[in-house]
């Protein structure tokens, strides 16, 4: 599977700028979202190949979220890389055992990125 169309996940209007900048010039399309009721009409409508999850958000957080979309059978086949500030090895486990695939901590290094998903697709 190529991974072509992603959604990142954020309630970070300068990280959505930056990941978006950044999967672009990776030759990229990305759709955004600030929260878990908008992730979820975009997933609904544009199914994307890859989702960028944060964690720390405002209502639903990563976690939950994650679980959720993973949980879902019609959305359970899309990879979830988690890409978040919580950097301790037990939020790493948690967001796995949640569905991640992959867990990142930001400050996002592009090449780092860009190895995790060339390792789905």
């Amino acid at each position: 599977m190529t991974i072509q169309h992603v959604l990142v996940i954020d309630d970070s209007k300068t990280e959505l700028m930056y990941l978006t900048g950044l999967l672009q010039k990776n030759g990229m399309s990305v759709h955004t979202a600030e929260g878990a009721d908008e992730a979820l009409k975009r997933i609904a409508a544009q199914k994307p190949d890859l989702i960028l999850m944060d964690v720390v958000m405002p209502g639903q957080n990563g976690f939950q979220l994650t679980r959720s979309i993973s949980r879902t059978p019609e959305y359970a086949g899309i990879p979830i890389i988690m890409c978040t500030s919580k950097c301790l090895e037990t939020d790493r486990v948690w967001g796995l055992r949640q569905g991640a695939k992959d867990y990142i901590t930001k400050p996002v290094n592009e090449a780092e990125l860009m190895e995790k998903i060339r390792a789905l697709g």
